[in-house]
């Protein structure tokens, strides 16, 4: 079973940028595609970013897209959230997980990792 670890989360100024990565355990990681998603105090959580298995195909929330960059390195079993032009709204902690197909497919998503806090100040 894989298991996901996310780190880079922090506070950071309006404008500013972060890079959140997920270190992925197990063998298979490479077999699937991964996402990011995030969730605000008193909001659901909500689609951020996904990307396929060989980093071929990637989509991104209509909310990031321009701004945030999903990529993987599966030599290292790693996803990485490039996150450029942070504004305050962008605020919640953000979560990667797994997806059981090679593409993404909406609302699969069966391993998620603990999250890590990102908070953008104005």
């Amino acid at each position: 079973q894989v298991q996901l670890a996310e780190s880079g989360g922090g506070l950071v100024q309006a404008g500013g940028s972060l890079r959140l990565s997920c270190a992925a355990s197990g063998r298979t990681f490479s077999n699937y595609a991964m996402g990011w998603f995030r969730q605000a105090p008193g909001k659901e959580r909500e689609f951020v970013a996904a990307i396929s298995w060989s980093g071929g195909s990637t989509r991104y929330a209509d909310s990031v897209k321009g701004r945030f960059t999903i990529s993987r390195d599966n030599a290292k079993n790693t996803v990485y959230l490039q996150m450029n032009s942070l504004k305050p709204e962008d605020t919640a902690v953000y979560y990667c997980a797994r997806s059981p197909t090679p593409y993404y497919i909406p609302n699969t998503f069966v391993s998620w990792g603990q999250g890590t806090q990102v908070t953008v100040s104005s």
